[in-house]
């Protein structure tokens, strides 16, 4: 893949952790200079003095470049990819990574809860997608937006998180068709449950973190691994790529049977310690 990625400029939004930290590290391994996006510019601005200091210092070259971004914010987004044509001048592939989550059943959820989710997850998307539309259309670039089983699937306990992931599918697979012809490509992103702090700092009904993750992390497919995959499924133009067996398998249950899915789902997620569904033995 390395001669696919040479001096492709790619963008990645919530650049920071998990995914995204470790995504611009392998983009930036296969020869791409990547522009980080996130909120944090200190954890930014180390993360691009690593890959310079790695990947640039045998041709002075700049790799990595750092830009602070709140996705939620319109002029943070349009300000991203101004900058990035300032530096690199165009724009070949925009990973819409940046996400947040949530833990509690809709009744007791604050709706601040849904609209922080909508204004990250969904709008965060819309924005990034936006401004960077038109430098995708002249190298006929790839528009990523990472999902999860949740896009497909309504996960309980996870309302606004399941809305979000909804809305960016439906938002990008329409987006592919409008485009069917002008060389844009397209790409849904599903890893489904990966090693990441995201479910440390998932929101509560409040609209607090819930500070501890549910799950057992270490059981989990690795960030490493997910990107990986991802830089394969960009060069090989995939348009959907669903991860983990559990995933595929979920997707293929809730078509075929899904009231059993619905019984399954809520088993499962109800089992979790601290679960806010009621416990079915």
């Amino acid at each position: 893949m390395t001669n696919f990625y040479k001096d492709k400029v790619v963008i990645v939004t919530g650049a920071s952790s998990g995914i995204g930290l470790a995504s611009v590290r392998n983009f930036a391994s296969l020869g791409a200079k990547v522009v980080l996006a996130a909120r944090s510019i200190e954890k930014l601005e180390k993360i691009a003095e690593e890959l310079n200091n790695r990947f640039a210092a045998h041709n002075s070259q700049l790799i990595a470049h750092c830009i602070k971004t709140d996705v939620t914010k319109e002029e943070d987004c349009k300000n991203l990819i101004e900058k990035t044509i300032e530096t690199f001048g165009k724009i070949d592939i925009l990973v819409n990574n940046a996400g947040i989550s949530m833990r509690a059943v809709f009744k007791d959820m604050d709706l601040s809860v849904m609209r922080s989710l909508m204004d990250t997850n969904f709008w965060g998307t819309v924005y990034c997608t936006k401004y960077a539309l038109p430098y995708l259309l002249e190298t006929n670039g790839t528009l990523v937006g990472v999902i999860s089983t949740a896009g497909y699937v309504g996960l309980p306990a996870r309302t606004a998180y399941s809305a979000s992931k909804f809305a960016v599918r439906g938002f990008l697979e329409t987006l592919r068709i409008e485009h069917l012809y002008d060389g844009l490509h397209v790409m849904v992103f599903a890893p489904g449950f990966t090693t990441s702090n995201i479910r440390n700092v998932a929101l509560t009904a409040d609209g607090t973190p819930q500070g501890e993750t549910p799950r057992k992390e270490e059981k989990m497919m690795s960030a490493e691994r997910v990107a990986r995959i991802l830089a394969r499924g960009i060069a090989r133009r995939r348009t959907q790529m669903v991860l983990t067996p559990l995933g595929k398998a979920t997707l293929f249950a809730s078509r075929n049977m899904p009231r059993v899915t619905d019984k399954v789902e809520y088993r499962m997620m109800s089992n979790e310690p601290n679960s806010p569904l009621k416990k079915i033995k």
